[in-house]
């Protein structure tokens, strides 16, 4: 697997879907942009799709095997926090996940880019990375 690929285009990705999260349905190039954004997914999927959902199977048979498994585009945020190189989310973003040794709280797995990788986070305080690309 070519990991700077996968992290370059990772980004590519999130770099859109943040253009798109600026955007309100009425600016008249939303359509564009999300079809772009649409075509990168498709793209993303394609070349790096069953590398990452085989990442996501391990993930969650340690951390969340009662959760269904969905496609690694499903992960992505609808927003990232970018600051220079770093990249981060909000606790609203990811998708909820049952965690067996936090049941009473809300849990989410997330990917992120720069190194690719990915974070449960529990409840807004607790953050952790599962899962690094190439480790």
């Amino acid at each position: 697997m070519d990991l700077v690929a996968l992290d370059n285009d990772l980004r590519k990705l999130v770099g859109k879907r943040n253009q798109l999260s600026e955007m309100d349905y009425g600016n008249e190039a939303y359509d564009d942009v999300e079809e772009e954004l649409h075509d990168l997914e498709d793209d993303f999927s394609e070349k790096f799709g069953d590398f990452l959902e085989d990442a996501f199977y391990d993930v969650h048979d340690e951390f969340c095997p009662d959760s269904d498994v969905l496609m690694p585009i499903a992960y992505l945020a609808k927003k990232y926090i970018v600051d220079g190189e770093k990249y981060d989310v909000d606790f609203d973003q990811g998708v909820y996940v049952e965690v067996d040794d936090y049941l009473d709280q809300d849990t989410k797995l997330v990917i992120l880019p720069n190194p690719t990788r990915i974070m449960l986070q529990i409840n807004k305080e607790d953050r952790n990375i599962v899962w690094t690309a190439g480790q």
